[in-house]
């Protein structure tokens, strides 16, 4: 099962921000589907992926410090498997090519590994699967190195050619909180009367280029 690399550092995605030019704050910024659906796909990075990314001395709090402390255990102190270790320092991330826009430039799966017992296929053991190929069956006490073809539920027929986690119709409104919404001239009226902008002269359209380095460290670092 093939992996392919994201060269993140060279994409770029646009964003429409509406300035305060008197109070020198950006109030929202607009964005379209590309940009939101990659902002909802950081909710399913795992917490060591984050932390390679950023390096272990960039991590705010004891995050960093939690990582080194799985990295120094004494091979005395490790019940689990080398394998189930490295899931936890270098776990696999899947994404597809909508929401893997701006991810770093490291190797990410398109697909999942299993494994099952070689003898299962001659009938002498059950069916049994696992992700760990040191796995031993229960039955044969063989490890589970038979790799099993895995059939991502994408490539299921689907009425909608889109990907992604919100539709590409409408742009989108996203805060400074990264609270998004639907944009909307109404929406955006209510957000100017929330920040009490009395003069909408003051008000200055600007579009920005945000690649990797603005959008992780922000995320991350500044949440």
């Amino acid at each position: 099962m093939a992996s392919v690399s994201m060269v993140a550092s060279e994409t770029k995605l646009s964003l429409k921000l509406l300035v305060d030019t008197k109070g020198h704050r950006v109030l929202f910024a607009e964005a379209d589907k590309e940009f939101v659906d990659f902002l909802f796909n950081l909710l399913s990075l795992p917490i060591g992926w984050v932390i390679t990314i950023l390096s272990k001395q960039g991590m705010d709090g004891s995050l960093g410090k939690l990582y080194d402390s799985v990295e120094a255990l004494g091979d005395t102190y490790k019940q689990a498997s080398q394998v189930a270790l490295d899931a936890l320092l270098k776990p696999t991330v899947y994404a597809s090519a909508t929401t893997a826009l701006l991810l770093p430039n490291i190797p990410i799966k398109n697909s999942a590994r299993f494994y099952g017992c070689p003898n299962s296929y001659n009938g002498s053991c059950s069916y049994q699967v696992t992700n760990d190929p040191t796995t031993r069956c229960a039955n044969c006490s063989n490890c589970l190195t038979k790799e099993l073809k895995y059939v991502d539920p994408k490539n299921k027929q689907s009425s909608s050619p889109e990907e992604g986690y919100v539709k590409g119709v409408v742009t989108y409104m996203i805060m400074d909180d990264l609270e998004v919404r639907p944009m909307s001239s109404i929406s955006s009226i209510t957000m100017i009367n929330r920040f009490n902008i009395k003069d909408i002269g003051v008000l200055e359209e600007k579009v920005v280029d945000v690649g990797m380095d603005q959008v992780w460290l922000y995320n991350f670092q500044n949440s």
